[in-house]
């Protein structure tokens, strides 16, 4: 019998959501997918005949009321792509075929959101309006009731089930309600309502998979593991290891005659405790490989090297992980465990649209990761894998999602096809420190061996956007556009905003505290009036609004951003005496939208090296104000989104020089023949230019010009 692992240390579901975006609980009973698995079961093959089906009758019935003026809209999307580094490598030679697309079409400076954050960006990109008309802002937010995070992007509840007889509602149980936050709604379902085909593929804040016409979605970003968090690994060694690990799980196990037995765990079941499933690891020292054993899989793999995909089983439910042996010496043995994601061949959560797309893509190209950020930034972070180990599973997981994205360019013969890789970000924020000979999280690191990760990584890229364009051929009919949300810069140094709110006497402790913990653990709401949680902004405590508010809304709310807003762009670090701020910006100022009055009041405008802070962001008051950052995250996009705008390549000339996110939805529906929104905030890149947009980079132009600010450096 295996013994139960024996934790070490176990991070909450929430604690460390903006560390490595760990979410609330997903919110599914294990008992309840019951229904769930059998109708994938009996639907799994139906999108296989019904595909071909429908893509006759759209023939047959005419794709959409305008005139396409294109047959194919192809868009890759390369997460964290930055244009700086692309020119640079471009100019050393190791990006030629990018280089021929900018010369046969175009490339430029793509405009990001405000803020310049992956979940805000992907969202303008996907409704083509700003952060206060999409509700998007951050990862999370705070519950204005209890000051507590909760997701941005999804909320999860239970719902109690109700049986109806006329007379009376008999209670039986309770279900899972997801609901995505994302507010507009997105191009491809304004394409899909005038019968033009959208294959989307990870396209980050599509989660929970929402329904639309003529189409099929896979999730990306946000979609949780199969204990309800954005991602937490599992790490098993023979020996203590020192410190508490934020995210993680560390068990404490015991080879006996060469085998390891313990359990991986997954989401409570019907008694509220967590669910086992056992697995076993078999040494065989002379040929130095291991026999692991996960439920009714059973694979050899040698030290260092990722399992394949196996199926965790739990009581009505399933997920899937890979195994990867860290290290195997006469001191330790110890055994790295991915998050376990949930299973595509058996969805318990609602990942794709239709529902049996996710089994279809299993069944035919074979298991693959579901989770949101499934490159395990936070192992790395932890140090209980290293960067090869990082970097392996980095590129499984984008072949992966290749051959997604071939098999939908093979399937979409008209239409769209969008695909985000999420890649280049994740590299980009492991490794940039090799970019950076005095970055703080260099000491006691490797900085030789993967110094040019980075640069390899551009490489690579160009040598996929080669295979991009065979896949997608020479047709004139085809337009081909490769994308990012936002570039990168270093982050060297981290600034806790709240403690300079309760320096400056605008957060205030109880009882005098200096120092508070996660989730603003020690602050006093009654005499508090800012503070901030995320990365992105700094809230007023405002009456009306927050369930213990003590600003005034209105000119008493005006007047405290002006002051906190002076004061912040005077902010120095005491380490080089210069300014960190490129500006504060008031949102009321920036955006107009509807939702901007539960957004921050402030955003945050940081100079490259700088970014919230590690604690900052899960709302604990730190003694100081500044700290460096030691973390293998050495790389980061919160800042001024003018120093960090994302690229646009495409395969035909467009109307201007500074395109911006919220221009390629505009420009799609325009080359299909559907209209436009009035409510879209973006415009089409092709023909002629019809209003310029009311993007971040304008708008901050204006602002900039303004209020005085000084040049963007």
């Amino acid at each position: 019998m295996p013994s139960d692992p024996l934790p070490v240390q176990s991070a909450s579901a929430i604690g460390g959501i903006v560390l490595a975006y760990i979410g609330p609980g997903a919110g599914f009973a294990a008992a309840g997918s019951v229904l769930v698995l059998l109708g994938t079961f009996l639907l799994a093959f139906g999108i296989i005949l019904i595909w071909p089906l429908k893509a006759a009758a759209r023939m047959l019935r005419g794709r959409n009321k305008g005139a396409s003026k294109v047959k194919r809209i192809v868009i890759v999307g390369l997460d964290g792509f930055d244009p700086g580094l692309a020119e640079k490598y471009g100019k050393q030679g190791s990006m030629p075929n990018f280089q021929r697309l900018a010369e046969e079409g175009c490339f430029h400076k793509l405009g990001t959101s405000l803020p310049s954050i992956s979940p805000v960006a992907w969202s303008s990109f996907a409704t083509g309006v700003d952060a206060s008309r999409h509700n998007i802002y951050d990862f999370l937010t705070r519950d204005p009731c209890s000051y507590m995070p909760v997701l941005s992007s999804t909320e999860t509840r239970s719902m109690a089930k109700n049986l109806n007889l006329g007379f009376a509602k008999v209670p039986f149980g309770s279900r899972a309600v997801h609901k995505i936050l994302q507010r507009s709604q997105p191009f491809w379902k304004l394409l899909g309502a005038q019968r033009v085909w959208s294959s989307i593929l990870r396209v980050p804040i599509t989660y929970p998979a929402q329904p639309f016409k003529s189409g099929t979605l896979l999730s990306g970003m946000c979609v949780p593991d199969i204990r309800g968090t954005q991602g937490s690994f599992s790490f098993y060694s023979t020996k203590s290891r020192q410190g508490a690990h934020v995210v993680g799980q560390q068990f404490k196990v015991t080879l006996r005659a060469g085998r390891m037995d313990s359990n991986l765990k997954g989401p409570d079941g019907s008694d509220g405790k967590a669910m086992l499933c056992p697995f076993s690891v078999d040494l065989n020292g002379a040929a130095r490989t291991a026999r692991i054993t996960v439920g009714k899989d059973t694979v050899t793999v040698a030290p260092r090297e990722y399992t394949p995909w196996m199926t965790v089983p739990f009581d009505g439910c399933q997920g899937i992980a890979r195994l990867y042996i860290q290290t195997w010496t006469d001191e330790a043995f110890e055994v790295y465990v991915t998050p376990i994601n949930i299973d595509p061949e058996k969805p318990a959560l609602p990942i794709a649209h239709p529902l049996v797309y996710s089994i279809y893509l299993a069944k035919t190209l074979g298991k693959f990761a579901t989770l949101g950020l499934a490159e395990d930034t936070w192992a790395l972070n932890e140090r209980v894998i290293d960067e090869e180990a990082f970097l392996k599973q980095a590129w499984l997981i984008f072949e992966e999602r290749k051959k997604q994205l071939w098999d939908a360019i093979d399937k979409t013969s008209s239409g769209l096809v969008t695909c985000v890789f999420d890649t280049t970000d994740r590299v980009s924020h492991m490794f940039y420190r090799y970019l950076d000979g005095g970055h703080p999280a260099n000491e006691g690191k490797d900085t030789r061996i993967h110094k040019d990760v980075i640069p390899e990584l551009y490489a690579k890229m160009d040598g996929f956007l080669a295979e991009v364009q065979a896949k997608v051929g020479d047709d004139p009919d085809t337009v081909l556009m490769v994308i990012s949300d936002h570039g990168f810069c270093s982050f060297r140094r981290g600034v806790n905003l709240n403690s300079w709110l309760r320096d400056e006497g605008y957060l205030v402790l109880k009882d005098g505290a200096e120092t508070s913990g996660d989730w603003f653990e020690s602050v006093d709401w009654s005499k508090t009036r800012a503070f901030t949680l995320g990365l992105t902004g700094i809230f007023l405590n405002r009456k009306g609004r927050e369930r213990q508010g003590q600003v005034e809304p209105g000119a008493q709310a005006q007047t405290l951003c002006l002051e906190i807003q002076q004061k912040l762009e005077q902010l120095c670090d005491p380490e080089t005496g210069e300014n960190v701020l490129n500006s504060v910006f008031v949102t009321d100022d920036v955006h107009s939208g509807p939702y901007a009055d539960l957004a921050p009041e402030l955003l945050i405008g940081y100079k490259r090296g700088y970014r919230h802070s590690w604690d900052c962001a899960t709302g604990a008051v730190s003694k100081v104000v500044f700290s460096d950052n030691t973390k293998s995250w050495s790389g980061d996009h919160c800042v001024d989104p003018r120093l960090v705008p994302g690229v646009f390549w495409c395969n035909r000339e467009i109307n201007t020089d500074t395109p911006n996110l919220m221009d390629i939805g505009p420009t799609v529906l325009d080359q299909f023949g559907v209209d436009v929104p009035g409510y879209m905030m973006g415009a089409p890149l092709f023909g002629e230019r019809t209003k310029v947009t009311k993007g971040s980079t304008e708008t901050l132009q204006h602002y900039r010009d303004a209020q005085g600010v000084g040049e963007s450096r």
